[in-house]
């Protein structure tokens, strides 16, 4: 097995924190000397990934745009040879490759975000024991980084919802992938699927984390080297979300739903059984896939083992490659298709990806809209860009035509143009109506998360 230099990697990155609160701050850099100053004195806070005998009290991590990484003085010849998803501005490439369009387009995000002036990163995880304490932190990272003559571009505050739910209701982050070496535990599912039909194997760290070998045996090279070692791609996305619309739609869709397949259910177990269908699992986080019919009560129960043990040990090809259980283009099939694209699961493990990121906005309790601003500060890392990401965004998400499933797109994010549909297979099949616009992107950017000896040269040069 690999051994991957933990105390090297930045800790958010192959653990989760399961912090209730998060601050994201975005900052402007003066100049080259003044961010490097700035740097010198974050490197040493920085939390890193050590397998840790108790979660940290609290974390501070930290990540660079590209242009951030020329605003600190990186060399030209180094710059030129990282990825060209990196290196395009967010606001050119987010439309065309990511169909941020509409009311989605950069023109409408928030202030600060996918602009040339978002340098430098800094996360903060905490408030698990004091919540006091944590308000406090974010204060001071503020004040220091104003202190270093660096201007907050773009602020956002975070907190986990009771039970891991997201807005939508979903009890979330159940399906992260087994890499190889990380501290965090391996589960069966959640890797790749064996030729036994039984086993599963960890994916390669290189997939996710620089300098080692990935599914290819490929490992970074060439000027660059020294810089993304220990190091990830991270894509940051604020998606607002629409509530209140959602479960509205969702529940005609339902009603829609029963009249298809005659069921005599009422309005709410209608309401469950449509919710697992679109998304892949119940609400409590049980795939649908290893339990087709439930109670509404089990699927609203926020206190179900299914979030302490999540079973993840399940194919689609295994009895269900028609997609009767498990609907085809459901949201998790898409993001994690497993084996379902066919060659035991060879076609979608080079498309892996590590969610992490939270919530903001209080929660809404009922079907009318009150008016806050709600969403999901989406944050994952991978090693590329188009290989990882974008694939699952773009092609699995926003089109079906890797799951025969033509213009269909995901139910879950919405249909930005509103003239899609979701296919329900069944005797007959059910074809939902796409919700429209019901996720919309509120601000992204790409950055690099380095390791600690690449930041500590950044922070030196």
């Amino acid at each position: 097995m690999v051994s991957l230099a933990l105390n090297d990697i930045q800790g958010n990155v192959l653990q989760g924190y399961n912090f209730p609160s998060a601050a994201y701050l975005f900052l402007s850099v003066p100049d080259a000397a003044s961010g490097r100053a700035y740097l010198r004195d974050l490197a040493g806070q920085v939390t890193t990934g050590e397998r840790w005998q108790a979660p940290p009290a609290s974390a501070v991590n930290v990540a660079l745009t590209y242009a951030g990484l020329a605003a600190l003085g990186v060399p030209g010849a180094t710059l030129q040879t990282l990825p060209d998803a990196f290196r395009e501005p967010i606001r050119d490439r987010a439309p065309r490759v990511l169909d941020d369009t509409g009311p989605s387009a950069p023109d409408r995000w928030d202030e600060g975000l996918g602009t040339e002036r978002a340098h430098v990163l800094v996360m903060l995880n905490g408030g698990r024991d004091d919540p006091g304490a944590f308000r406090d932190a974010v204060a001071a990272a503020v004040v220091q980084a104003e202190a270093a003559g660096l201007q907050v571009v773009h602020r956002q505050d975070a907190a986990a919802l009771d039970h891991r739910r997201e807005h939508f209701g979903w009890a979330d982050g159940f399906g992260q992938p087994a890499i190889e070496g990380a501290p965090a535990r391996s589960r069966p599912g959640q890797g790749v699927p064996q030729d036994d039909g039984l086993t599963w194997r960890d994916l390669k760290a290189g997939e996710f984390v620089h300098g080692y070998p990935d599914e290819d045996g490929h490992v970074v090279s060439g000027p660059a080297a020294s810089l993304l070692r220990n190091g990830t791609f991270m894509v940051y996305r604020k998606l607002y979300q629409d509530v209140a619309r959602f479960r509205r739609e969702l529940y005609a869709e339902a009603a829609r739903y029963g009249e298809t397949i005659g069921a005599e259910l009422d309005g709410d177990q209608l309401y469950e059984l449509m919710a697992a269908k679109v998304v892949g699992r119940w609400r409590d986080g049980v795939a649908i896939e290893l339990v087709e019919r439930r109670s509404d009560a089990e699927s609203r129960d926020l206190g179900s083992r299914a979030q302490a043990e999540p079973d993840n040990d399940f194919r689609y090809m295994d009895g269900d490659g028609a997609g009767l259980r498990c609907p085809k283009g459901a949201h998790i099939r898409r993001t994690n298709p497993r084996d379902a694209l066919g060659w035991g699961g060879q076609m979608s493990i080079r498309h892996r990806i590590i969610r992490r990121g939270m919530p903001y906005g209080e929660w809404l309790p009922g079907l009318e809209d009150d008016g806050r601003d709600r969403g999901l500060v989406f944050i994952c890392f991978n090693a590329d860009f188009e290989r990882q990401f974008e694939v699952i965004q773009a092609q699995w998400c926003n089109d079906g035509n890797a799951f025969r499933l033509g213009n269909d797109k995901d139910y879950l994010l919405g249909d930005n143009k509103g003239t899609g549909k979701v296919t329900i297979q069944g005797s007959p099949p059910h074809f939902a109506q796409a919700q429209p616009l019901i996720v919309l992107t509120r601000g992204c950017e790409y950055l690099l998360v380095p390791g600690i000896a690449a930041l500590r040269e950044l922070a030196g040069r």
